[in-house]
């Protein structure tokens, strides 16, 4: 497995202000699989994407990223993982105002500690023509439609050819109509790439793009009990 939890909890707060954000949360995600962990507000999905992205240390519980567990790194080895291990697809793309669409990409070869090379470009416009933004390679973060940001995030977040990605409400700021595409290029490229995804989301309407669909309510981890709103064979139970 690219990804797997083991008993997760995260208690966050003290003394009567605490809270069990997770609550022994088992989840794996396969290599190419887009697993889509709905739920409410508060639920515990952006604690669950957190813990996963190294980016905050359970209570208890263990994370592995293929066959690195996580939770016993140093911050300094953590922070190296991020950059080589895992792409991030944020609700809003982050993207820096006045770089270009392909230095976007290329940015992340900068802070791996090293100068672009030719085939690193390659590689960003490859990505860029895989979510229909080649042509707009030479456009700044500032001149692309809320809907061109989030596809060059998504090109952004496989420019290290990561082994999991980690997806924060990506339609959340876009329409109905634009948030389906993003979906799907999202399905598509985890596919093509077969890199483990996990999405968060409480949008229902995407749950036809996921390869399995779980539910989190107050921090703890479930199988999704909805078919009848999702495609056939997009729904199974929870990994454990």
């Amino acid at each position: 497995m690219s990804l797997k939890t083991e008993a997760v909890t995260l208690l966050l707060g003290d003394g009567d202000q605490q809270v069990k954000a997770l609550d022994q949360v088992d989840v794996q995600v396969a290599a190419g699989e887009l697993v889509v962990v709905l739920g409410p507000s508060g639920a515990g999905k952006s604690s669950l994407l957190a813990v996963c992205g190294g980016l905050r240390t359970p209570t208890s519980g263990k994370v592995w990223i293929g066959d690195i567990e996580i939770t016993q790194l140093k911050p300094s080895e953590l922070t190296r993982l991020r950059l080589e291990k895992i792409g991030f697809v944020f609700q809003q793309s982050n993207l820096v105002p006045s770089l270009t669409a392909l230095d976007q990409l290329l940015l992340l070869v900068h802070m791996q500690g090293r100068r672009p090379k030719a085939a690193d470009r390659e590689h960003a416009l490859a990505l860029l023509d895989e979510v229909g933004m080649a042509d707009k390679q030479n456009r700044r973060g500032n001149q692309l439609s809320g809907g061109e940001r989030q596809r060059v995030g998504i090109a952004r977040a496989f420019m290290t050819e990561p082994t999991l990605l980690l997806v924060d409400e990506p339609t959340s700021m876009l329409d109905t109509q634009r948030g389906g595409q993003t979906v799907e290029l999202l399905r598509r490229a985890c596919h093509d790439h077969k890199v483990a995804t996990m999405m968060v989301t409480h949008d229902r309407d995407v749950l036809s793009q996921a390869d399995r669909v779980v539910e989190i309510r107050d921090g703890h981890l479930s199988a999704f009990n909805e078919p009848a709103t999702v495609s056939a064979g997009a729904v199974a139970d929870a990994a454990h």
